[in-house]
């Protein structure tokens, strides 16, 4: 089980999950906004059988099935800002480093709100605030800022 994003230039990101049990779906979500869910034969993970589009209400709406929880807590529609999860995995060279090292807000716009770890988390961390490989940096920002901070976190 675990997810696995990867930057689509030009086009957006694409998340692909890949559950328990071996089931391969992915959601790329487009600069525009648009999203695309797709489902892939278990038995080859690269063989696309459905790909669902959705609109952002749609998605919003299907996220509320998963879990209303975290999806009620930020409102964006019609401006242009998105809050976004992203993981500090072991490729990052920022574990172990300090926030205020990634200089996140000078070079993209995006903030860094929080940083989830396992059993805990951290609300408005400050530049002093230590990194480590398995956080989860809540970010806010445009769609290009948040981007182009996922790319500068999971390869410096």
């Amino acid at each position: 089980m675990g997810t696995h994003r990867t930057s689509l230039p030009g086009v957006g990101v694409q998340y692909d999950y890949t559950t328990e049990s071996g089931q391969h779906i992915s959601v790329v979500v487009h600069h525009d906004g648009r999203r695309f869910l797709g489902f892939y034969e278990k038995d080859d993970p690269d063989s696309c059988v459905l790909s669902v589009p959705l609109t952002t209400a749609e998605a919003t709406g299907l996220a509320h099935l998963i879990d209303a929880a975290p999806i009620d807590a930020v409102r964006t529609e019609g401006i242009d800002l998105v809050t976004e999860h992203i993981p500090l995995g072991t490729r990052s060279p920022y574990g172990g480093r300090l926030l205020g090292e990634t200089r996140a807000r000078t070079r993209t716009g995006a903030s860094i709100v929080a940083v989830l770890r396992t059993h805990s988390a951290h609300p408005s961390p400050g530049p002093d605030f230590r990194l480590a490989i398995g956080d989860t940096l809540v970010v806010v920002g445009t769609r290009e800022g948040v981007d182009t901070l996922s790319e500068i976190i999971a390869e410096g």
